[in-house]
């Protein structure tokens, strides 16, 4: 027998720690030729070894058969068909031949044979791709052992080679499954390789983009087989996610990526980039209900290490990712991570609290319409509590909403910055929700507004009073986000009564942003055909055709709506005509109101009363109890002579139109200052002597009354002066805090002493007794009395209930008049009779 010596024995020590270098170039890996010395040792080995071959297992002969002499010729086919006609004619074998393999390969790798190596795991691919049979597990253990070991080692082309066999075996379809298969290694090595911060960029770029290829293939292998390792658990997500976010987030800067990837170059597909985003957007695409959370934690805790809420640039573009990949039922599942993550970073700097909030507002509007289940209200709850907290911030200047205790320094600019993005984010997440969702979330915020005719908490002193001030504001503004989008063809279902009295009743403060909000929320509401805008500035113009008016006919919910609501908005619209502190935006935004109402709402009782409204409010320029100053009650006359102007031509009465005209005239020629044209400018035009003014440039509600009369309107409402119904509401409204307005709905507290509350225990003690009692007697009556009593009982009251019936048909329900004269009923009334037409009797004028 011959004796072999020692494998490395005609190794040379020096060009086995050096090893040959490598270069992959189209798929094949060519390896530096080995020395002329080194050849011809190996060659006579195999001389050697050649007497005991026969005494080889067969598949060891097979295998040493597919290595060439020289491995830059490759491996040999047809030795290579051999043994693959052998592993699916024998498969109880396909597991020696892979630990054999696995064996050479580990040995070659060791020696810095690389040639060989590369020949060896092209075998095993074109076996894995070959065999499918029940075997194959042991088979793919030995695989991945292989695969493993190139990965482990430190040269780039190994770790790219084993990378690309392993994305080849996940592409493979496997007929049994494998209990006991554990990718862990795979998971840590490929996002490991993910972070390389090789010199090379070339080589650096290699071994991401293998690294992101490599995660791509652990999921689509386990993904979806139930039996292998859960890929969602959150020890692989930790590791994935932000791997994928690493190469995301290293973009070039200079490079601005292409919109889609149509007109993306054929070097940006091939960047670690694009390739992350579309693993990533295959990763979540494939999550199910249960793994949403799993995923999307990561993405937020890489955001945070990193500090990539600030620009908020990639946190957006990351989320847009998400959300277009997800299901579209799974999409309210992000946006209630995203307001947990909001809550936990309650007390983070408002620039990363306004970052969450926008890439939330995108989040929003991405969502599908009704997919944000039933979450509703706990968003904007989340949202309006932020909002809060940010106004406390702002006021104490610490996180502890306790002053001087912060360490931080809050900078109150950035606190606004944060509160407009939330009042922004609550609007555009608003606008993807149906109407009745819609009017919900409106009641919701009203309810939040502290209003001191309420029950909601009031602070009271000067710092309560500024965050109470603040609160009502971004709340308002919060409404008017979301009314901005409302659209509703039903006026009474889409603004409950109560919503409208707490809304109306903001509008009685003496705050004049918090009224210019409370209108323009109005506003909102009730400009259903975008007429708001043309009715920007006031002006008395000579044709309203230029304005291209949409106008629609009232409906009948609308005439109901303004029945049962239409006095409560001219008295509101009165009284904040008397407000002193109203500008130019309030007068603007009353006559914008009264127009809107005049098209959208409006019927002949409608118009009729929003004329008496105008020239009661007239009166309060003309007669001045409230001591307004003169630019007041010359916005008053203007606004007076603009809306009666373009009322005239809505409703087309020749003498009302000539008589409105005749006055305007006589104002431009006499008193300009009583016109818009000079009252709203820059600088207004403005006269003292308003208390001499002459009765020709006033408008004369008997004139009024008598030409609209005559065409048919209601003359004797017309001739009656408005007057509102002033509530206790109402006469709040001339508050100067909020402070005063609790001293005065406090009642006067009565002096409770022993005696009183005495007196009340004994006055309750004796009222139950005396109700105890009774019970007792009407149950001992229905127990003892017999059946004819209880029955005659029963029966007086019934019939008793049916004479009161009927005395209130015979005084509600009455036949047709006739001229023939009544006659008295049963019941005292008087009773019409009906006579046939032809027995009538006409008077002599009415026969022809």
């Amino acid at each position: 027998m011959f004796s072999l010596p020692p494998p490395s024995w005609s190794e040379d020590p020096q060009k086995i720690s050096r090893g040959p270098e490598t270069q992959i170039q189209g798929g094949r890996a060519h390896w530096g030729a080995a020395s002329l010395g080194e050849r011809s040792k190996s060659v006579a080995l195999r001389r050697v070894c050649g007497c005991c071959g026969a005494l080889r297992p067969r598949y060891k002969r097979l295998v040493d058969n597919i290595f060439p002499e020289d491995p830059e010729d490759g491996l040999v086919k047809t030795n290579m068909e051999k043994l693959t006609f052998y592993a699916l004619s024998a498969p109880e074998k396909l597991d020696r031949i892979g630990a054999y393999l696995s064996e050479r390969l580990i040995r070659d790798v060791s020696r810095h044979r690389y040639g060989y190596v590369c020949i060896a795991m092209e075998a095993l691919d074109q076996l894995l791709m070959a065999c499918h049979c029940q075997s194959i597990n042991l088979f793919v253990e030995s695989f991945l052992k292989m695969v493993a070991k190139l990965l482990e080692s430190e040269k780039p082309n190994l770790q790219i080679l084993g990378t690309n066999s392993f994305v080849k075996f996940a592409n493979i379809e496997e007929d049994t499954p494998s209990y006991h298969r554990s990718y862990d290694f795979f998971v840590s090595r490929f996002s490991e390789m993910c972070h390389s911060s090789h010199d090379d960029l070339e080589i650096r770029t290699k071994i991401r983009m293998s690294g992101i290829k490599g995660l791509q293939g652990v999921v689509r292998k386990t993904v979806n087989d139930e039996l292998q390792a859960n890929i969602w658990d959150p020890q692989h997500m930790d590791k994935i996610v932000p791997s994928l976010l690493f190469n995301l987030q290293h973009v070039e800067e200079a490079e601005s990526r292409s919109p889609s990837p149509l007109q993306a170059t054929e070097k940006e597909k091939e960047s670690p980039t694009e390739l992350a985003e579309r693993c990533l957007r295959e990763l979540l695409g494939r999550a199910a209900y249960g793994n949403i959370k799993n995923a999307i934690k990561p993405v937020l805790i890489h955001l945070d290490n990193h500090s990539l809420w600030e620009p908020k640039i990639f946190a957006t573009r990351c989320f847009r990712i998400i959300m277009y990949s997800i299901q579209p039922q799974h999409s309210h599942l992000v946006i209630q991570q995203l307001l947990g993550h909001l809550d936990a970073n309650s007390k983070s700097a408002a620039t990363v609290r306004a970052g969450i909030v926008e890439v939330l507002s995108e989040a929003a509007v991405i969502a599908a319409s009704g997919s944000v289940g039933p979450t509703v209200l706990e968003v904007f709850n989340t949202l309006l509590r932020q909002l809060r907290l940010s106004i406390d911030y702002a006021l104490t200047g610490s996180y502890d909403c306790t002053a001087g205790v912060s360490t931080k320094i809050i900078k109150e600019h950035e606190e606004r910055m944060f509160q407009e993005a939330v009042i922004k984010t609550i609007g555009s997440f608003a606008s993807t929700l149906p109407t009745y969702q819609q009017s919900e979330v409106m009641v919701f915020i009203m309810n939040k507004v502290p209003l001191p005719s309420s029950q909601q908490s009031i602070e009271a002193g000067k710092a309560g009073e500024n965050r109470n001030r603040l609160t009502q504001i971004m709340l308002l503004k919060s409404l008017l986000q979301v009314s901005v989008g409302f659209q509703c063809s039903n006026m009474l279902t889409a603004l409950p009564s109560a919503f409208l009295d707490r809304l109306l009743s903001s509008a009685l403060m003496e705050d004049a942003e918090i009224r210019l909000f409370v209108l323009e929320i109005l506003i909102s509401f009730i400009d259903r055909h975008g007429n708001r805008q043309k009715f920007a500035t006031i002006s008395t113009i000579s044709d309203i055709s230029v304005l291209k008016l949409k106008v629609e006919k009232c409906s009948r919910q609308d005439t109901v709506f303004m029945k049962k609501h239409g006095q409560q908005l001219y008295r509101h619209i009165y009284l904040i005509c008397k407000e002193e502190s109203n500008v130019q935006a309030h007068y603007e935004a009353l006559y914008s109101m009264l127009m809107l109402v005049s098209i959208e709402l409006a019927n002949e009782e409608v118009v009729v009363d929003l004329i008496r409204l105008v020239l009661a409010v007239q009166e309060i320029a003309q007669i001045n109890e409230d001591n307004l100053t003169a630019y007041n009650r010359c916005a008053l006359f203007a606004l007076g002579a603009a809306y009666l102007n373009l009322i005239s031509q809505l409703i087309t009465v020749p003498t009302f139109c000539q008589h409105i005209h005749e006055v305007i005239q006589m104002r431009q020629k006499e008193a300009p200052y009583l016109l818009p044209e000079d009252v709203f400018v820059e600088r207004p035009r403005l006269s003292k002597s308003l208390d001499r003014l002459g009765p020709e440039v006033f408008f004369w509600q008997s004139k009024i009354s008598e030409v609209l009369g005559g065409s048919g309107y209601n003359s004797d409402r017309l001739s009656t002066p408005y007057v509102p119904q002033l509530t206790d509401e109402d006469r709040l409204s001339k508050r100067k805090s909020i402070g005063e307005t609790i001293s005065l709905q406090r009642a006067p507290a009565e002096e409770i002493t022993y005696e009183t509350l005495k007196k009340a225990i004994v006055d309750s003690v004796a009222v139950e007794e005396q109700e105890r009692e009774r019970r007792r007697q009407v149950v001992e009556k229905f127990q003892k009395a017999p059946f004819e009593e209880i029955a005659a009982h029963c029966g007086a009251r019934a019939t008793l209930l049916q004479s009161k019936l009927n005395q209130i048909f015979e005084i509600t329900i009455r036949p047709p008049p006739s001229p023939s004269g009544t006659i008295t009923a049963a019941y005292g009334q008087p009773q019409n009779h009906s006579i046939p037409v032809y027995e009538m009797k006409f008077p002599d004028l009415c026969v022809y």
